[in-house]
C-alpha cells in the first residue's frame, strides 16, 4: 500500500523557507518582494484562487496586490496595465489569472508580461530557458511536483517516467524537468494508443490530463510513484484527481492525494519564484538560474 505524499505539509515548509528568505533580503537592504495578480471578470474559481495566493503571499512577507478589472476590459486596456506593472520597480512578480474573457487573447497577454517578472514561467523566453536546462522561473505546478519527488528522495536517474497530458502549463514542462533529472520520459495524450500499457511500464506516473480518474488503478505497476496533478469536481460535489486513487494506492509505493497533494505546492512555488525575482532585481538584473 502506497505512502501518501503530503503536499500540505511540504508546502508549509516551502512557505516558511520563503518567509525566511524574504526577511533576510529585507534585512540586507533589499526590497520586500512584490507580487501583483491581475484578475479580469468575475469567475468564481478565479476569485478563490487569487484570494489563496494573496493570503499565502502575505503570510510569507510578500507584498501582494490584486488588480481586479471588469469583465468588459479590452485587450488594449489590459496590455497597458501590464506595461505599467512591468515598469514598476516595486513589483517583482506579475501573474495574470486565467481564464480571461473571450475578447482577450491569453497568448498576447502572457507574452506581454516581462520575462523578469513572469513568475508563472509562461513567457516564451522563460520556456526557452527551461528547454535549455537553465530556467529563470520553473512553472509553479511542475516545480512543485519536482520538489515533492525530491522531498520523498525519489531517484529519477534511469527511471521510466510517463506523463499523461501535454499542456503548456504542466505536461510539457514537467517532462522537461524529469528529463533534466535523467529520467526516460514518455508524454501521452488523447491519441496515445493503448494508454494502459504505456502507463503500466512506468516507474513514475505524472497524471495531468484533466479527466476524473482516467488513469485506472490497475494500470499502475507495483511500486510505482504516482503524482496526480488533476483536480476534478464530480456531480456529487466530490473532488477527485486524474487517477483512480483507492485502487492505485494499493499498487503504488508513493502517491499524492487529491485534494492536499500537488495543489498546495503550486502556490508555494509561486512564492518561491517571486522571492527569486526580487533577489535578481536587487542583484541588478534577471537571474537565469533558480533552484
Amino acid at each position: 500500500m502506497g505512502e501518501i505524499l503530503d503536499g500540505k505539509a511540504l508546502a508549509a515548509e516551502v512557505r516558511a523557507e520563503v518567509g525566511r528568505g524574504v526577511a533576510a533580503l529585507v534585512e540586507s537592504g533589499g526590497p520586500r518582494p512584490g507580487l501583483t495578480v491581475v484578475r479580469v471578470g468575475n469567475d468564481p474559481a478565479s476569485e478563490v484562487y487569487v484570494r489563496g495566493k494573496r493570503t499565502a503571499s502575505e503570510g510569507a512577507g510578500i507584498a501582494a496586490v490584486e488588480r481586479h478589472l471588469p469583465e468588459t476590459t479590452t485587450e488594449g486596456e489590459l496590455l497597458a496595465i501590464l506595461d505599467e506593472l512591468n515598469a514598476d520597480p516595486a513589483v517583482h512578480g506579475v501573474l495574470v489569472q486565467l481564464p480571461l474573457p473571450e475578447q482577450i487573447r491569453s497568448t498576447v497577454v502572457l507574452d506581454r508580461v516581462s520575462p523578469a517578472k513572469d513568475v508563472d514561467g509562461f513567457h516564451p523566453d522563460n520556456v526557452g530557458l527551461l528547454v535549455q536546462g537553465r530556467a529563470r522561473f520553473k512553472p509553479c505546478t511542475p516545480h512543485g511536483v519536482m520538489r515533492m519527488l525530491d522531498a520523498a528522495k525519489v531517484d529519477l536517474a534511469g527511471k521510466e517516467a510517463v506523463v499523461v497530458g501535454r499542456s503548456e502549463i504542466v505536461g510539457k514542462p514537467v517532462a522537461l524537468l524529469l528529463l533534466e533529472r535523467h529520467a526516460t520520459v514518455t508524454i501521452c495524450h488523447s491519441r496515445t494508443r493503448d494508454l494502459a500499457s504505456v502507463v503500466r511500464r512506468a516507474d513514475v506516473v505524472v497524471a495531468a490530463v484533466g479527466r476524473p480518474e482516467m488513469v485506472r488503478g490497475d494500470w499502475i505497476r507495483d511500486g510505482a510513484v504516482v503524482v496526480d496533478v488533476g483536480i476534478n469536481r464530480l456531480p456529487t460535489g466530490k473532488l477527485v484527481g486524474d487517477v483512480e486513487f483507492a485502487a492505485a494506492k494499493e499498487r503504488a509505493s508513493l502517491i499524492t492525494p487529491v485534494p492536499g497533494g500537488v495543489g498546495p505546492m503550486t502556490i508555494a512555488m509561486l512564492l518561491f519564484n517571486t522571492l527569486e525575482a526580487a533577489r535578481a532585481a536587487h542583484a541588478g538584473g534577471p537571474s537565469e538560474k533558480t533552484r
